[in-house]
């Protein structure tokens, strides 16, 4: 009997989901679920936060637009991946650099044009890249432009508030002055703990308040577009270096073991953005579950080592984008056997 429906093999490249989602339905959700988030970031920073993420978005959407008409292929920029970069690029970006004078609108513009064409492009498009577009985009920011992207505005609740105070970030005063100052600038611990938790406090637009941060992680997690095993390790071993290894007597400043905060260092910086929208992207991180709590651990160390030993006072961005490099190692060791190989293996060499 002759099959009715012909049978297809569709061979395309990552993200592979098994499922009737597609590819663009997935960045846009993903989009959706960094909507709180960037909410709380705009709150916070006023129209400042929301130009920067804009000008983000559109760099990217027109980076990716101008690579592709020039090399002669169809430009498709509305799957969503060019607009999900340019979203979280954004959001990993100072408000501070919405400013003329001097002028730095054009740092967010140049690390898009890196994210999209050099990072994702030149090694083959959607799902070929090796690293996260973003945080390279980032990476190259900070490192070209390090006074620029190192200004931190004060959060001014005021949304048409153009000018603002800067201020340094929580992980800033914890870096260079201990916990105990950081402490007492906000009055007291608990009182420290509610404004990492709310945002009210300064660095990247998107970064700041981690229960929106939350909200959107624990959706992707119902829909199913992510899993735990990164998230729950990467927090998870980072919560027990800075246990361990992050206490420090404040009159030596010599470390104490079992003496450290570990809610601080998950509520500061970049750890929450990071464990929940960076290090799970389907293309840069493993797909082997096995392997995805070995990245997260992974993620999760170098985070502190970073931070407690480096000369940088935030180490998730150089720590997921360390692992980018280990995912296809990772994905290759902790493979599915496939049954009956060896079997096959050793009748063709009795032959």
């Amino acid at each position: 009997m002759e099959a009715t429906k012909k049978e297809q093999l569709i061979v395309s490249v990552s993200p592979h989901v098994r499922s009737d989602e597609t590819t663009s339905r997935i960045m846009w959700t993903v989009s959706i679920a960094l909507m709180p988030a960037m909410l709380a970031g705009v709150y916070f920073f006023g129209l400042k936060g929301l130009f920067i993420t804009a000008l983000c978005i559109i760099s990217c959407m027109a980076s990716e637009w101008w690579y592709l008409r020039m090399v002669g292929k169809k430009p498709v920029v509305g799957d969503g991946s060019a607009f999900l970069t340019g979203l979280l690029l954004g959001m990993n970006m100072p408000a501070s650099l919405w400013s003329f004078s001097p002028f730095t609108v054009h740092v967010p513009v140049i690390a898009s044009f890196v994210a999209m064409v050099i990072t994702k492009q030149l090694f083959g498009g959607l799902g070929f890249n090796v690293f996260n577009p973003a945080l390279i985009g980032r990476a190259f920011a900070l490192l070209s432009w390090p006074k620029a992207m190192t200004i931190w505005n004060e959060p001014a609740v005021a949304f048409f508030a153009m000018d603002a105070k800067t201020s340094a970030t929580p992980l800033g005063i914890l870096k260079e002055e201990g916990v105990a100052r950081l402490i007492e600038v906000f009055g007291d611990k608990m009182n420290l703990y509610v404004h990492l938790l709310t945002g009210n406090r300064a660095g990247s637009i998107g970064e700041v308040s981690a229960i929106a941060i939350l909200i959107g992680g624990l959706f992707l997690l119902y829909k199913k577009y992510i899993t735990w095993h990164i998230p729950v390790s990467f927090l998870a071993s980072a919560a027990v270096m800075a246990y361990v290894f992050g206490g420090k007597d404040p009159a030596t400043g010599k470390m104490i073991l079992m003496a450290g905060d570990p809610v601080i260092h998950l509520l500061s910086g970049g750890m929450m953005l990071g464990a929940w929208f960076m290090a799970t992207d389907y293309v840069t991180s493993p797909s082997v579950r096995n392997g995805q709590i070995l990245f997260g651990i992974g993620c999760g160390i170098l985070t502190m080592i970073i931070r407690l030993k480096g000369g940088f006072p935030e180490g998730v961005m150089f720590a997921i984008l360390i692992m980018n490099c280990f995912a296809p190692l990772i994905d290759r060791s902790f493979k599915a056997k496939v049954f009956g190989a060896v079997k096959q293996e050793k009748a063709k060499e009795n032959k």
